[in-house]
């Protein structure tokens, strides 16, 4: 007999730091004041187009993001800079990353009544790993003094739930007992703050889930993962082109083309009616539908995306309650997003009660979970 699977802790680590809107806004139209002056007499000769102006009120309605978290500001609004100033460590020291996830990681395991020594295996699964290896998740499980085993994963917005997928796979196959899966999205340093349709997009963040068992789960607030489902279809609208191979290519390390960039209303068509056709076939395998779900943990990347897929879906706009909305504080924050809201809010659900965890993003990539309240 198969075992029933559980999440069993959730945590979310937030920054210290943020960024409205209108901070945003302000830096970056310094930036256009001082680009378009220099650059006068080309813009008047054809030769190069005027940077244009941006407000905290489009960005708002084009987004619903109203502030972001920021892992460190000093410099992202900086118009000689305009990216965060990070101080790099030693080899020797905690990287950046690891920190942030163990802090997202200790918060899950206290939700969850675990200690580092219940852990087998721990996965880190977010958008950008700061470095190629060693793994991020190996240096966290050392931090913590987890034995087993852990590996990245990179599966940009749809990280979060591709690594509660393969949790899921693995405690099923009983090669691991307990997972941790941890979203570290410290995606500011790839975000390009002179680009009006896309600096205003992300924001840094880190959660933490644990999976296990029913037979070992003793907590508060859980749920059974009743399936997960998965799907990708290739697309170069949504691109990072940033990587090891630049140093070979002779360009411009740090170009528009490297960081974060979109086609931001293909991938608005596109992406709103597969991922409620996706949701729509997951909830069909359990003879659900959207009506029988009761909240509905949506990536946050824009608040338009998440309205038409509700509308899609219940055939009218979702409330608050159903569908909650966090992006409006803390922008898209790759990954997490979908987490930040089930952690957020998931603890006032009744025992019986049917949720979707659900992100979508680059690849492009779906994931998803149906979830019961225990």
């Amino acid at each position: 007999m198969s075992q029933q699977i559980v999440i069993s802790g959730v945590g979310v680590w937030t920054p210290e730091h943020t960024i409205t809107n209108q901070e945003l806004v302000d830096s970056y139209n310094r930036y256009v004041d001082a680009f378009n002056a220099e650059h006068e007499k080309q813009i008047e000769a054809g030769e190069t187009e005027a940077m244009p102006y941006s407000s905290a009120e489009f960005i708002e309605k084009a987004s619903g993001i109203k502030s972001r978290y920021i892992y460190q500001k000093e410099g992202a609004l900086d118009v000689s800079r305009m990216r965060p100033k990070i101080t790099p460590r030693n080899d020797d020291e905690l990287s950046h990353q690891a920190e942030i996830a163990i802090a997202a990681a200790k918060i899950a395991l206290k939700k969850a009544n675990k200690q580092a020594s219940d852990v087998d295996a721990v996965i880190v699964s977010c958008a950008y790993t700061q470095r190629a290896y060693p793994a991020i998740a190996i240096e966290v499980q050392e931090a913590l003094g987890i034995e087993g085993f852990g590996f990245d994963m990179l599966v940009a917005c749809s990280a979060a739930t591709f690594g509660m997928h393969r949790a899921f796979e693995m405690l099923s196959a009983d090669t691991a007992s307990c997972v941790l899966v941890i979203n570290p999205e410290l995606v500011s340093p790839q975000i390009n703050y002179t680009d009006r349709d896309s600096h205003f997009i992300f924001g840094d963040v880190a959660t933490a889930t644990v999976l296990e068992r029913e037979e070992t789960a003793d907590a508060p607030h859980m749920y059974n993962v009743l399936s997960t489902k998965a799907l990708t279809k290739y697309s170069n609208n949504i691109r990072s082109n940033f990587g090891y191979m630049t140093r070979a290519e002779d360009v411009d390390p740090y170009g528009p083309d490297k960081l974060f960039h979109q086609a931001g209303r293909r991938v608005f068509k596109e992406v709103c009616p597969m991922a409620a056709a996706h949701l729509e076939a997951h909830l069909a395998r359990h003879n659900l539908t959207a009506e029988n779900v009761k909240r509905w943990w949506l990536h946050q990347a824009n608040i338009n995306m998440n309205t038409l897929i509700c509308k899609r879906l219940l055939g009218r706009d979702a409330s608050q309650e159903e569908a909650p909305v966090v992006l409006d504080e803390y922008a898209n924050t790759a990954s997490a997003g979908s987490v930040i809201a089930f952690g957020k809010y998931h603890e006032d659900l009744s025992a019986g009660d049917t949720a979707v965890l659900c992100s979508f993003g680059a690849g492009y990539s779906i994931g998803s979970l149906v979830l019961q309240k225990r």
